[in-house]
């Protein structure tokens, strides 16, 4: 029988893959998944034109529970390394500008995308 660590870690796996997959189809480029960071660990990367987003994906019973399961203390370190990956992506060509962004996710719901997360 497998652990409940190992089913929330498949389930995760899933729900970032489900999540890059609809952001793909709102026109967004997949730059990297589970990317670590000295200070976090981002979910997904994703741009679009001149915009980096650090895209978070919650999956939850509920879409009011994934819409609430960002803490704040994280969200203040997902601004920061959008903001670091914005200027190394600035370094290497035109100047971005970045943000944070939810993908909340629930059985039988839509996904919710949530912009720029303040």
């Amino acid at each position: 029988m497998r652990s409940v660590r190992a089913r929330a870690e498949r389930r995760g796996r899933r729900a970032e893959a489900f999540a890059a997959f609809y952001l793909r189809l709102k026109g967004w480029r997949i730059l990297a998944r589970r990317l670590r960071l000295p200070m976090i660990e981002a979910d997904l990367v994703a741009e679009r034109g001149d915009l980096v987003a650090v895209v978070e994906v919650k999956w939850r019973a509920t879409p009011e529970e994934a819409l609430g399961a960002l803490p704040p203390g994280a969200l203040a370190r997902l601004r920061a390394a959008a903001a670091e990956l914005a200027a190394r992506r600035s370094a290497a060509g035109r100047p971005r500008a970045s943000r944070v962004d939810l993908v909340a996710l629930a059985p039988w719901s839509w996904p919710r995308h949530l912009e720029d997360l303040r």
